[in-house]
């Protein structure tokens, strides 16, 4: 019997394989050379004069790699990144958590409406979205401190949200957890919808609350699915670009709100460092990976210990 599983276990890796191999060819060649690209790159003094043809590329192996550790700024720089991606991750994965079990209790028509203003939050470019909020939160002119002004709160008239350091990145965060948070929703409640109509009316009558059956009846069930979301998050949020780049006006006062992808394109634009820049993103992708290897394995653990 063990040898009839065995075999029947191989030939569906075999078939799976079979099926999942033009998506990895397709996967290899837009992927792994613009990734061996990078990390040539960023083992050479790659200049402006050495992209123009200008002046001949000097091979430094890991001297980049070496300035980029021995340099304080870029400590600084990983530390807010991670600070501020984990706080975009959690309050996206709360969010959109939320909101789907919202949706999975309410009827047709308010879940279509939340649906709707989800997924045009979800459309709307960063670009554009960026703009919108620092509208919304202008010193002079933005709605939200005349809205604050008006119903008592005097010392909000005139407040600037960009300009400390924390309320910057803040600002910023909650930008991206609009952004982010409807493809959480849309994942969780895909998940929810899929449990058996059974287990939850069995927990309501066993007296659970809304919060318990949440808890320990959806939350397990839907492991998968917030894993995936999780992982797509940190990327997504260790990544962000365009909404510190524009509602920082490119990192903050003196740089106080740089993230590690503005901070590699000063370094290799700005500053026309491309072999540094290179090595930043090199150094951010196995980080990445590292991260993402780290929490598969760890929910991976605990499904099983459960």
């Amino acid at each position: 019997m063990a040898a009839v599983r065995s075999a029947t276990v191989r030939r569906d890796g075999r078939a799976a394989l079979l099926y999942l191999l033009p998506a990895g060819i397709l996967l290899g060649a837009l992927l792994v050379y613009p990734i061996y690209q990078l990390v040539v790159i960023s083992l050479y003094d790659y200049g402006q004069p050495q992209a123009a043809g200008a002046a001949p590329l000097v091979f430094l192996g890991l001297d980049n790699y070496a300035n980029l550790l021995a340099e304080a700024q870029f400590w600084t720089v990983l530390g807010k990144t991670v600070a501020f991606a984990a706080a975009c991750v959690i309050g996206s994965l709360a969010v959109g958590t939320a909101l789907a079990v919202l949706a999975s209790r309410v009827r047709a028509f308010p879940r279509t409406l939340l649906f709707l203003a989800a997924l045009g939050a979800w459309a709307t470019p960063a670009i554009a979205g960026s703009y919108v909020w620092l509208f919304l939160f202008d010193t002079d002119f933005g709605l939200v401190n005349e809205v604050l002004s008006g119903i008592g709160f005097s010392g909000m008239a005139h407040h600037s949200w960009t300009f400390g350091t924390f309320g910057t990145f803040g600002l910023v965060a909650a930008e991206v957890i609009w952004c982010s948070f409807p493809f959480v929703l849309v994942t969780m409640y895909a998940g929810i919808s899929a449990v058996p109509k059974e287990t939850l009316e069995a927990a309501a009558l066993d007296g659970a609350s809304v919060w318990r059956t949440t808890w320990s009846v959806i939350l397990p069930a839907v492991r998968p699915l917030l894993t995936i979301a999780t992982v797509q998050s940190i990327i997504w949020d260790f990544k962000v670009f365009t909404q510190i780049y524009v509602m920082t006006n490119g990192g903050g006062v003196a740089g106080r709100n740089l993230i590690l992808n503005v901070y590699a394109y000063q370094q290799a634009f700005a500053g026309q460092e491309y072999g540094l820049g290179s090595a930043i993103g090199v150094v951010m992708t196995l980080l990445l990976l590292s991260i993402t290897g780290l929490y598969v394995r760890s929910q991976r653990r605990s499904a099983a210990w459960l």
